[in-house]
């Protein structure tokens, strides 16, 4: 794979792993109540859809897993440095652990959120790739992320808070995240056009997913 690629791969991870750390802090935006990864995991899905337009699904696959895997080393070293015994002096540790220290059931709940997502996210491009014949770029971009994230904020918000907070509370805060998720994908839409158009020619490459085995296990 080209320097291209390698660097669309490292931004992706980059924006995933960020967003797990920012997750911690709630922030208050035009009455919404959301995650302060917003600032970043919606590049997640930009970068995706970068990844699928133009090196296919299969290349997609492999980044996603790349990132989940990183991901997991992520949480292994936080919790491994959580667990061990603090310096006598350093008073951090309460901040430590409230910030880094999710529970078992946020992180099960944002790894299964995140596969369901980006996997959906993909595979929904791609087949309107094939369905659009390369035309309209925007309708599969705003489309797979409409998609994509609606499943992302469904399965995280019900995995995680389902039991302990009211069902139209958990309705409405899946609701805001994707509405807020999807505008911020639609006002990068011209991003994605310039950095589809460079890579396509740069690359000199331009995948269709016709025989493409969508199977996300497969590596």
């Amino acid at each position: 794979m080209s320097w291209r690629f390698v660097t669309f791969a490292a931004l992706f991870v980059t924006c995933l792993l960020t967003a797990n750390t920012l997750a911690a802090k709630l922030v208050a935006v035009g009455g919404l109540v959301l995650s302060a990864g917003i600032v970043i995991f919606p590049v997640s899905y930009i970068v995706g859809d970068v990844l699928t337009e133009v090196w296919g699904y299969g290349a997609a696959r492999r980044v996603i897993w790349l990132g989940f895997g990183c991901n997991t080393l992520m949480v292994a070293a936080i919790w491994v440095g959580g667990e061990l015994p603090a310096a006598p002096f350093w008073k951090g540790q309460a901040a430590y652990s409230e910030i880094l220290g999710q529970t078992p059931r946020i992180l099960l709940a944002s790894f299964v959120a995140y596969l369901v997502g980006e996997f959906a996210n993909s595979f929904v491009l791609a087949k309107l790739k094939i369905l659009t014949h390369g035309r309209w770029l925007w309708t599969r971009t705003i489309g797979s992320t409409v998609v994509g994230q609606a499943l992302d904020s469904a399965v995280f918000v019900t995995l995680a808070f389902a039991g302990s907070v009211p069902t139209g509370a958990l309705i409405g805060i899946a609701l805001g995240q994707w509405i807020a998720k999807v505008v911020y994908e639609a006002a990068a839409t011209p991003l994605t056009y310039a950095a589809v158009a460079w890579l396509k020619v740069s690359e000199r490459t331009d995948v269709y997913d016709y025989d493409t085995d969508f199977n996300p296990i497969r590596l």
